[in-house]
């Protein structure tokens, strides 16, 4: 098949593997096809800001693989995006900002080694195409308007926000330029361009991927997670991703929790029968749907109570839950406990990057940024100023902070959430993963969740999946959300409802 005729739109891992069984193109060839719709379509879309060239002979290089009769794993000569957040030789981690790139008149963070969340994705033999747009220094959960590459847009709604901050991961996605993505949330940066674009995102429990060697925020709150555009490929990249590593000494924590068969062990059409799910409430959280949302999501209870759940109202009334968050502002309503270390956690990741870095520690970072100085008044972190203890962090970068206040709440919605659910007898909860439509791709609205704060906190994981279209056209998400490393079960929820509705729609990408 010449590359011109392959048919890129929506394909899946599945697709991929049965072109590659059947012959109908090589590795090399599917690689082609997909650079050259980058190719035409990037330019407008703004999703990806690298592109990998060593990416046709690495598909040459599974296609010998394949043909001297190697075993080869599921993602074996997939095409797939990574965030420009995470440490890939010979490219810069830029964070989305003109002051880390050198073609913008700034420092180039070149790493001395991948993260091994990229690492894990080159040994699965996945082809990474590129690296994605961000905005600076991942502060936005809305879009990528400041990064240094210009704003990315909403592949299945272009005048509205496409989600942050990986905004350019989940637009490549969207718009077929991948087959999947990496992404990685501190405060929405999966759920919310899943959500916001109509794909399925695994917001992980935190500890079960490593995430060393990826620009940090808050490195007890960050995690790493796919992005794709069907349950079942999501689930086959969290195999890969998940796991043990001494390059991140906390994964110790997912041993034993990942399961026997993998994450589509459980993936079933009919998961959903006899389960009992929770919906939102203001148990868990002060703030009403709008209108149209709450319309749209009884239309999805509907649909999961004819899948045989049962569905519990606001379990959370009276359990305290909702009073745990603490607003940074009531204009911004983002609960940053747990970032207080995001001075020392740069200085960490600058350490990882080795020594001939161009930037090894927190103080040459701030010299080399000093222009627009991230923590200043008009900077991108300012707000974190108001949390108890950021300034002494900021002060000694080399000392970690104790955040006693992040650890109390974290400790507090495990307690809250655990008794719940089982004094409900709950298996898993069921939202709509934003409380109205997108908000304009400019201007200053911010898109309006339902599970940040509290799931990122918490460390809890949740499952994005495609339940329907505003009257905008804006994609209308569910977010399953679930028990620490329940990944297994809400995915297979995610698949049940998945299948039975197929609300996911094809952008049209002119």
């Amino acid at each position: 098949m010449a590359v011109q005729d392959l048919d890129l739109v929506e394909m899946t891992v599945a697709d991929v593997q049965d072109g590659f069984a059947h012959r109908a193109f090589t590795c090399e060839s599917l690689t082609q096809a997909f650079l050259d719709r980058i190719a035409a379509h990037n330019p407008r879309l703004n999703a990806i800001t690298f592109l990998n060239p060593d990416a046709l002979a690495d598909a040459r290089a599974i296609d010998a693989r394949r043909a001297a009769g190697e075993a080869l794993g599921p993602l074996a000569g997939v095409p797939v995006v990574v965030k420009d957040t995470m440490d890939m030789v010979g490219f810069p981690s830029t964070g989305g900002w003109s002051l880390l790139y050198s073609k913008t008149g700034g420092v180039d963070l070149m790493p001395g080694t991948d993260s091994p969340v990229v690492a894990r994705l080159r040994a699965a033999g996945a082809i990474i195409l590129g690296k994605t747009n961000v905005p600076v220094l991942s502060a936005s959960g809305t879009h990528a308007n400041n990064s240094w590459a210009g704003p990315t847009l909403n592949a299945a709604a272009p005048d509205r926000a496409p989600g942050g901050s990986s905004a350019g991961t989940a637009t490549a996605v969207a718009a077929s330029l991948a087959v999947l993505g990496l992404a990685e949330e501190t405060g929405g940066s999966i759920q919310n361009p899943a959500a916001a674009q109509g794909l399925v995102g695994i917001k992980p429990s935190f500890a079960l991927v490593p995430n060393a060697g990826v620009m940090p925020l808050a490195s007890q709150r960050d995690v790493v997670g796919p992005i794709g555009r069907c349950v079942r490929d999501a689930a086959l990249t969290l195999d890969v991703l998940a796991g043990f590593t001494m390059e991140d000494p906390k994964t110790v924590a997912g041993v034993g929790n990942i399961p026997a068969g993998g994450y589509t062990s459980l993936l079933s059409e009919t998961a959903l029968a006899g389960k009992r799910l929770g919906l939102y409430g203001l148990g868990w959280r002060n703030q009403p749907l709008s209108a149209e949302t709450a319309e749209l999501y009884a239309r999805a209870q509907r649909e999961i109570m004819a899948r045989g759940a049962a569905l519990a109202a606001d379990p959370f009334e009276g359990s305290g839950f909702a009073e745990i968050r603490q607003p940074v502002s009531e204009q911004y309503q983002f609960d940053a406990r747990g970032l207080e270390s995001a001075a020392y956690d740069l200085q960490k990741y600058l350490e990882r990057m080795g020594p001939k870095a161009a930037i090894r520690s927190f103080a040459d970072f701030a010299e080399a940024t000093k222009a627009q100085d991230a923590f200043g008044p008009d900077g991108v972190l300012q707000y974190l100023h108001r949390l108890p203890g950021f300034a002494a962090a900021l002060a000694d970068p080399s000392v970690p902070p104790p955040m006693p206040e992040f650890v109390a709440a974290r400790a507090a919605y495990r307690r809250i959430f655990d008794a719940v659910m089982e004094a409900r007898g709950l298996d898993a909860l069921v939202f709509p993963q934003m409380r109205a439509d997108l908000p304009p791709l400019h201007g200053e609205e911010l898109i309006q969740e339902t599970t940040v704060s509290e799931i990122n906190i918490a460390g809890l994981p949740g499952v994005t999946v495609p339940a329907g279209f505003y009257a905008s056209g804006s994609p209308f998400c569910l977010i399953f959300v679930g028990c620490m490393w329940s990944e297994a079960q809400l995915l297979a929820y995610a698949h049940d409802y998945e299948t039975a509705t197929r609300h996911r729609r094809a952008p049209r990408v002119a």
